[in-house]
């Protein structure tokens, strides 16, 4: 669950609470362009910043954090600075709000205080102001974020309340009537929703493979449903056949867990199928063992994150359900196991997709663009306005880009770029990869229409070549976010483990394609 937070009007000093974090730019500490609130603060601690700043060498570059003890002249009990760095654009420095809002929260965990009050250089305008308070709200309940399910022993959030404070001697006056302060208020509330979404894709991808088996994430999705009153579809291995998903079949059946084809749908009241849907397609490979190309036993420790890409869809079905957008979105996913067993499929293999394609198998631990290609031909037939899939699909793109940048292909350039813009409202890191169609060569077969694997070179390239096959002539963007799904150390707003990458980013997506109907 998110933050409870709330909007408050108090000078900075005044404010009465365990912790204020104060948050200020590079080049604002001293001097004609010194920020208000610090100087005040300053003052009102008889000159203790200005002290621990000289001796620490705090400048307010872009996460640097100074920690001060109150006094009797202000209403905190401590105070913590957080520099923001320099401002550089509208969406960069709404990240930045969101990195800080977290690390605050995280403070206020280690110091086990129960009131936070942030302030920040806010904005001047009802609508930037409110873009600012939305950001702050899920960077904070972000951060709050803490999968300890499991543990014996949990270090508990104490913080019961954050407050957003607007300086009440400042312009923001002409925000205090109820109707001037609706916007402001929708706004940390919209930010509330979108942390919890994206928490609920984190809790889905970091449970045990044990737990989140092909059923339990096709219930979890029936769960989103029924509560947001969204349609839902759910298919077992018979009804699979007769689809003609041969390539889902074939990955599914070296477990013993059933496969789980599943539909989620937001359909507007009124919807005539006059407006073309967006589709999102998510990979749900709820344990990846490689099959019989098995992995190797360190390769295998984190391949409960292989459905986080069917975990983002989910998540974000819940905000569709908010944002009620003017058209129909469809979310789907193949749920299952790639398991090696005496009925597993085999390298040789040749196998039949559901978009017409045979298939040869060199290599049964590229499953997930099998998984993919069938329910991707399957989001074809709903002749959709576009389709985004999501996937956990190749360590390439790690290579190319890093360990946390997601890898953005696509067939059409105008949604790639619609996709880009939306990452980077959202503050999601997503660079554009090539498709050059020379090294379509790679992924062709002797034996059938194309193979699973294009070798070694340009993995994630050929992987994206091989779905490109599946989505016929729609507007289609691959996200490959094998890196961006878990992290291995706290990182901005994201924790240790599930980051929930890509639910921030469809969201935006799609409320910018809802606003331009």
């Amino acid at each position: 669950m998110s933050l409870t937070t709330r909007l408050a009007s108090a000078l900075p000093t005044k404010h009465i609470c365990d912790l204020l974090a104060l948050f200020v730019r590079e080049g604002t500490l001293s001097g004609p362009d010194a920020d208000a609130r610090l100087r005040a603060i300053d003052r009102a601690l008889g000159g203790q910043f200005a002290r621990a700043s000289a001796d620490e060498e705090f400048r307010a570059r872009e996460g640097q954090q100074l920690m001060l003890q109150g006094g009797k002249k202000i209403g905190a009990k401590r105070v913590l600075v957080i520099g923001l760095g320099k401002s550089r654009n509208a969406e960069s420095d709404r990240e930045t709000l969101r990195t800080c809002a977290a690390k605050s929260v995280r403070a206020s965990r280690a110091a086990g205080v129960k009131t936070l009050a942030i302030s920040w250089p806010s904005a001047e305008g009802p609508q930037a102001l409110a873009a600012e308070l939305c950001a702050l709200t899920e960077g904070a309940s972000l951060g709050a974020y803490r999968f300890d399910k499991y543990l014996t022993e949990k270090r508990a959030l104490k913080l019961t309340e954050l407050r957003l404070l607007l300086d009440g001697d400042s312009a923001h006056k002409q925000f205090k009537s109820p109707s001037q302060r609706m916007p402001l208020d929708l706004a940390i509330e919209e930010g509330a929703a979108i942390a919890d979404a994206t928490c609920l894709a984190r809790d889905l991808v970091n449970e045990p493979a044990s737990v989140m088996t092909p059923r339990a994430l096709a219930e979890a999705a029936e769960a989103v449903a029924k509560k947001h009153g969204l349609a839902f579809e759910l298919h077992g291995r018979n009804a699979i056949e007769k689809m003609g998903m041969n390539l889902f079949l074939a990955v599914s059946q070296g477990s013993a867990e059933k496969p789980q084809l599943v539909k989620l749908s937001w359909i507007p009241k009124g919807e005539n199928g006059k407006k073309k849907p967006l589709a999102l397609v998510g990979k749900a490979i709820t344990f990846d063992s490689g099959g019989l190309s098995i992995k190797t036993a360190g390769g295998m420790e984190d391949m409960k994150v292989d459905m986080a890409g069917a975990a983002a869809v989910i998540g974000a079905m819940e905000l569709v359900a908010r944002i009620k957008p003017p058209f129909p979105v469809h979310a789907f996913f193949g749920a299952c196991e790639n398991m090696p067993s005496g009925t597993a499929y085999r390298p040789g293999d040749v196998i039949r997709g559901k978009g017409g394609p045979t298939v040869e198998i060199l290599n049964t631990d590229a499953e997930g663009r099998l998984v993919l290609a069938d329910v991707l031909a399957w989001a074809v037939e709903h002749e959709p306005a576009a389709i985004v899939d999501l996937a956990t699909l190749t360590g390439a793109v790690m290579v190319a880009l890093g360990p946390s940048m997601t890898g953005l292909f696509a067939n059409n350039d105008p949604l790639a770029g619609e996709l880009l813009e939306a990452a980077q409202g959202a503050g999601e890191s997503v660079w554009r990869m090539p498709m050059p169609t020379e090294m379509e060569e790679l992924i062709k077969s002797p034996i059938a229409d194309i193979k699973n694997t294009g070798g070694r070179f340009g993995g994630s390239i050929t992987a994206a070549l091989f779905l490109q096959r599946f989505v016929a002539k729609v507007p289609w963007v691959h996200l490959d976010i094998a890196g961006a799904a878990s992290a291995d150390k706290e990182r901005g707003v994201n924790p240790r483990g599930a980051t929930g990458a890509g639910v921030r980013m469809l969201v935006e997506w799609i409320k910018k394609r809802a606003a331009a109907v």
